[in-house]
């Protein structure tokens, strides 16, 4: 019995781990109309190499910059002026994970969905565009009247990956 009970135990923690294992923009709040700089989080938990990762930007946001950095290459899709998505590329080994960081002018409300699209080695895709509580749910950021209370972002290892 306490096999069976440790078996079972097991294979829920890894469902949620595999569950939890999603995109993640931060922060989770941002002031209206504000400048802000958010972070991507890509954790792979599947087998293969994650590949490239396409994010596309919520109606009325303004991305103002994509940082650079090392490892990596990114492209932008435009709509006339206004970049519509962004695509890193880089190879994110199984049970790892990267950041990028884009900086952007805020509308003055709503809730931006972050819609993801993951692609790996194998060609597989996961597509982060649901609602919360879904398979893959899309990541969200509430924006909050100028000189409302934010919450911090949450720490990089708020979802706990191996």
């Amino acid at each position: 019995m306490k096999k069976h009970t440790a078996a079972a135990f097991m294979c829920l923690a890894l469902s949620l781990a595999v569950l939890d294992a999603h995109v993640i923009v931060t922060p989770r709040e941002s002031a209206a109309g504000a400048e802000q700089a958010y972070t991507v989080r890509v954790p792979n938990e599947r087998t293969v190499s994650s590949m490239s990762l396409e994010l596309e930007i919520p109606a009325g946001m303004h991305v103002a910059q994509v940082a650079s950095g090392e490892g990596f290459t990114f492209d932008v899709k435009k709509e006339g002026d206004r970049i519509t998505s962004i695509t890193w590329k880089r190879e994110i080994k199984p049970k790892e994970f990267s950041l990028f960081i884009f900086t952007a002018h805020n509308p003055e409300s709503g809730a931006l969905q972050w819609k993801a699209h993951q692609t790996f080695a194998d060609g597989s895709m996961a597509h982060w565009v649901g609602e919360r509580g879904s398979k893959e749910p899309a990541s969200v950021t509430t924006i909050v009247p100028k000189g409302g209370t934010t919450k911090a972002a949450p720490a990089a290892d708020e979802h706990k990956h191996p």
